[in-house]
């Protein structure tokens, strides 16, 4: 188990050094999933842990009112001022569990759950999302089982293949990649085990790079 552990770290210190070489955004590339599933005639849409806004602009241009939230002031300094001009844009610095208000139509994260209690923070989105909304969520997991390094295999040519084709956007990317500061600890499994617990019919898929996501449609 300990080689193991020593293994999967060389492997993820082996990554981060070619991402850096090569930067580009794990998290912006599941934009387009996000975007696909938002339900018809959404109005209304707010991304926990906005970071610099990326997803709250592309959301902006598919709904009336676009917001993001979170923690960190100078991020939301920066989502702000690269938002300039967008009406329908507004940014909040604001932890999840001080997020005001109900009834959006959609409630998205990116790479954030991992960083806070998975219960906690479903059980908070799902009160933020209206009956017949969208909850949407790109999340870390980590590797645990066959199956996972499996798809972790999959994951290292086809990420530096992406990093080679994408690394034009390279600014961008290292913001979005200085973002993710913590490990996940919670396995695939886990994940799984408690959103059927707090969000009974949603469904989980793993992905590429490291990731799953989750579409729930709140009742």
């Amino acid at each position: 188990m300990c080689q193991s552990r020593t293994v999967t770290a060389e492997l993820i210190g082996w990554i981060n050094r070619a991402n850096h070489a090569h930067p580009w955004s794990h998290n912006d590339h599941y934009h387009r999933w996000l975007l696909r599933q938002l339900p018809p005639r959404a109005t209304r849409s707010i991304d926990v842990g906005c970071g610099t806004g990326n997803l709250v602009r592309a959301l902006a241009s598919r709904v009336d009112q676009a917001t993001g939230t979170d923690i960190d002031p100078e991020t939301i300094a920066i989502a702000r001022s690269q938002s300039a001009g967008n009406t329908n844009v507004e940014f909040h610095t604001a932890a999840l569990t001080e997020v005001a208000g109900t009834g959006y139509d959609v409630v998205t994260a990116i790479a954030v759950v991992h960083h806070l209690d998975l219960s906690e923070a479903l059980t908070a989105m799902r009160r933020l999302t209206k009956p017949g909304g969208k909850l949407l969520i790109v999340g870390c997991y980590r590797s645990a089982t066959a199956s996972d390094y499996l798809i972790d295999v999959v994951a290292i040519p086809a990420n530096l293949l992406a990093g080679l084709l994408k690394s034009r956007h390279a600014s961008s990317a290292r913001i979005a990649m200085s973002a993710h500061t913590a490990p996940p600890r919670t396995t695939l499994g886990q994940v799984r085990k408690v959103v059927a617990d707090i969000l009974p019919g949603a469904q989980v898929r793993r992905r590429l790079f490291w990731r799953c996501t989750l579409s729930y449609t709140a009742s």
